[in-house]
């Protein structure tokens, strides 16, 4: 399941006082670009006319997000000074909106924050307004997210958020080469350490099979198609990719984690690199020190070749409700929330890594370690992950076993295919 950052990201050197100026410069820069897409877009002529009448609109963010989304609405509604606003912000979690959503969509939210895994559901539902100001956020945003944000050539959400998704921490006192699987393993055997990851989850062992060139798709019926069991694009099998796996499970120097205790085990100072994402930074940096260091996945030996390891990427969004009575608006609060500006602060006070491309190259957000590793990742191997219930729990199984070292001795095509079957199962409703 995809994991979204709400702790504060590590950065290099003073932490006080280089916290301080990155958040200078990004509300400065906030304050400029907010300046600028207002511009841009009340030169475009979509923004509604003015009326007498009070606008009254619902909004649904995080709850670490509360402080945050009223300061940008105050603004907003400074930026529109000829309309009156009444604004509410209630508390929904990403993660959780398209359920709550779904139970009525006709009451809830006019304008709400989401998960880019959520989409399909919520686009079949017919709950999602389609965006108006495409160029606007298709030539502001990084293409991935722009491209998790659109369904069947729809663009449907405003991406604000670019750094869900998963990369390598290590310990540069320790792992002198994290290009490939093999080098890291050698040093942490090397220096009594270990390299962690979570087998046992769909989430993350797809990124073996991402990299090797095979997919996974979400059908209308909510089951989930993956091609693992045959021969990818690039010619791999998918057995010499798990073959690649258990030789990484079965070397001395690798430990298994299980999916939500990363964090306990980066606290035990026992490993020397693991993979996981921005969430767990700060708990990295206090384990690594001065050997704190971050970059894109490695290489594994797949077949007597180096295979390049993908990963699932994964965004964040705010959406409009179809159901709104106040459409015209609503967008423009979205466009509002996300834009430059609004992403910029969205970054200096939460350090929520941008999927702005400009706020994204700034050097506030470059000069973030994990952030950085985890927009390189998502930008050059990262996988929009779409995938149906029936997908997580076998996965997770079949994740299990490769963790343990296949101990009953399955035969590789046998796992393939069971695993197979068994995403490929239509949900129960």
């Amino acid at each position: 399941m995809q994991r979204w950052a709400s702790t504060m990201l590590a950065g290099c050197g003073d932490k006080g006082s280089d916290n301080a100026d990155a958040n200078n410069n990004a509300n400065a820069g906030a304050d400029n670009a907010g300046d600028a897409d207002a511009d841009a877009d009340n030169a475009g002529g979509n923004k509604p006319a003015a009326s007498g009448e009070t606008v009254s609109l619902k909004v649904w963010a995080a709850e670490e997000d509360q402080n945050l989304t009223n300061e940008l609405i105050e603004e907003f509604k400074a930026a529109n000074p000829d309309q009156t606003f009444e604004i509410t912000v209630g508390v929904e979690s990403e993660s959780t909106a398209k359920d709550t959503i779904l139970i009525d969509p006709e009451a809830a939210a006019d304008v709400f924050a989401f998960a880019s895994d959520q989409i399909v559901d919520l686009v079949n539902a017919n709950v999602l307004q389609p965006v108006q100001n495409v160029d606007t956020v298709t030539n502001g945003n990084v293409a991935g997210s722009v491209e998790a944000a659109t369904v069947n050539d729809t663009l449907y959400a405003y991406p604000f958020s670019a750094d869900n998704g998963y990369f390598l921490f290590y310990d540069s006192n320790v792992v002198k080469d994290p290009s490939s699987w093999d080098a890291i393993l050698k040093d942490c055997e090397a220096a009594g350490k270990k390299a962690g990851m979570v087998m046992a989850s769909g989430w993350y062992n797809a990124g073996f099979f991402y990299g090797a060139g095979f997919t996974t798709t979400l059908n209308a019926d909510g089951s989930t198609t993956i091609d693992w069991a045959g021969t990818s694009s690039t010619g791999v099998k998918g057995t010499d990719v798990v073959q690649g796996m258990l030789d990484i499970a079965n070397h001395s120097a690798f430990m298994p984690i299980t999916d939500g205790d990363t964090a306990n085990q980066i606290a035990t100072n026992t490993l020397g690199a693991i993979i996981s994402g921005t969430w767990d930074a700060d708990a990295v940096q206090t384990a690594f020190g001065d050997g704190y260091a971050a970059t894109v996945l490695p290489t594994y030996t797949c077949a007597g070749k180096q295979v390049q390891m993908g990963s699932a990427a994964g965004y964040k969004f705010i959406g409009v409700n179809a159901n709104s009575p106040q459409v015209g608006w609503a967008m423009e609060l979205a466009l509002y929330l996300t834009n430059d500006g609004s992403q910029a602060k969205r970054f200096a006070q939460r350090q929520i890594g941008p999927s702005s491309i400009t706020v994204s190259a700034s050097d506030d957000v470059a000069s973030n370690i994990a952030l950085a590793a985890v927009t390189e990742q998502n930008g050059a191997n990262g996988v929009v992950q779409m995938a149906g219930q029936s997908y997580w729990d076998p996965t997770k199984s079949f994740g299990e076993i490769i963790a343990q070292g296949n101990p009953d001795g399955t035969d590789l095509q046998e796992l393939l295919d069971n695993l197979t079957a068994a995403t490929a199962q239509v949900p129960a409703q």
